[in-house]
């Protein structure tokens, strides 16, 4: 019998690729991470987010074994789940799950199982996102150079601010998804992913924050990245909660500081924010003092050097970088060791620029990058020392870190 209220959303799990890029000789849902396999984590996910109708494509000849990892991931809620066949490709697969949606759902997040160790969180969060126009795509920075090819030979550098990394699940109102689905058919159309399929059929599609543990699982070092983090965790033996979830070590605390002189050029970047009109701050990338002082405490706290070894003058790739560039990557960074962020606090010293008046815009900035609270507070030093005779800033930054 189904459980009561029916839920109104659907999760489709795309589980039917072949994985051959992962060679490990099986389908790449159906191969291991630790004791357990990437989709029954993807599962695990899923099923520690708000409840939800779970469809998972499985690749054909392997429907059972599909079945048998999500009613071990379902527990008390595998009446909500079913498997279905996927296509020859991700679209058909996709729309074979949306064949199957029960009646009163109203929203559909479809979900790559490759995505093994994305957080309850983000899945719920796309699906508060949704409204009954837009879908919602979970994305991160671009943080790496990048650069047009051709026939060899570089042709010219690419505005990565322009950019953004895609992740799911993705989220979409229903009736909007099965629209877009029969006109990509009608048009004989294929896409690559279901965020460009709604978006070629009129629809807008909005970004909300991802995050660095939802990376996809295609070569066998993404698989060795996926061990290593489950190994820090903790739950290589069990895997019985999602590795976002779980925090089994002592937290550690890392604090940074960074001072800059005023006398660089264009405009003040602080805090991850363009203050127009203000004198900017000299350095090698954007002289962003709250943002290195964050880069240094989180960076100490999780016992992996300094921002000079990671963003110093030894890597021109990061001159003229800002905050979002600098923190997406130090967020990658205590990822790949196996820490989560527990939040940062800030003290900026300085008498320029007036700090209250943006503090939220600066707070919700910073949390968004990094995935955890910031908080910023800011105070002069009454007219003592370089701050308080306008010739710079200081920044104090502690941050809290937790072993997942």
């Amino acid at each position: 019998m189904t459980l009561l209220p029916v839920p109104d959303i659907a999760i489709i799990v795309v589980a039917a690729g072949s994985g051959t890029r992962l060679e490990a000789g099986a389908p790449k849902a159906l191969v291991g991470i630790d004791a357990h396999t990437i989709l029954r984590h993807a599962l695990d996910g899923v099923f520690a987010a708000a409840p939800a109708q779970v469809i998972v494509v499985a690749p054909p000849g392997y429907e059972g074994d599909a079945l048998a990892e999500l009613e071990a991931a379902a527990g008390d809620r595998r009446d909500l789940g079913r498997v279905v066949t996927g296509g020859a490709t991700r679209q058909q697969s996709v729309a074979a799950g949306l064949a199957t949606l029960w009646g009163d759902v109203k929203t559909v997040l479809v979900h790559d199982a490759a995505r093994a160790l994305t957080p309850p969180s983000q899945i719920d969060e796309v699906a508060r996102s949704v409204t009954a126009d837009d879908g919602v795509l979970p994305v991160l920075p671009v943080v790496d150079t990048l650069k047009k090819v051709a026939d060899g030979a570089v042709v010219e550098a690419v505005d990565r601010s322009e950019l953004a990394a895609a992740q799911t699940p993705q989220g979409f109102p229903r009736a909007g998804l099965e629209a877009a689905y029969a006109k990509a058919l009608a048009d004989g159309a294929e896409y690559t992913d279901d965020a460009a399929l709604f978006a070629a059929a009129g629809y807008r599609v909005r970004h909300i924050p991802g995050s660095a543990l939802a990376f996809k699982i295609t070569t066998p070092d993404d698989l060795d990245r996926a061990r290593h983090l489950l190994t820090a965790a903790g739950t290589v033996s069990s895997a019985s909660q999602p590795v976002a979830a779980v925090r089994t070590g002592t937290p550690r605390i890392g604090v940074g500081t960074d001072v800059h002189a005023f006398g660089g050029e264009a405009n003040l970047w602080l805090a991850g924010l363009e203050w127009p009109g203000e004198q900017p701050l000299s350095g090698h990338s954007d002289g962003d003092a709250v943002a290195h002082a964050i880069v240094d405490a989180l960076l100490g706290a999780a016992g992996l050097g300094d921002i000079g070894e990671h963003f110093g003058t030894s890597h021109p790739e990061y001159a003229g970088a800002h905050a979002d560039v600098f923190l997406a990557r130090t967020r990658e960074l205590l990822v790949e060791a196996g820490f989560a962020i527990g939040n940062v606090s800030v003290q900026f010293q300085g008498n320029r620029p007036k700090f209250s008046p943006r503090r939220a815009e600066a707070q919700s900035r910073l949390a968004e990058i990094l995935g955890a609270p910031v908080s910023i507070s800011a105070t002069t030093t009454d007219g003592l020392g370089f701050p308080g005779r306008s010739e710079g800033i200081a920044v104090t930054a502690v941050a809290i870190v937790f072993p997942v």
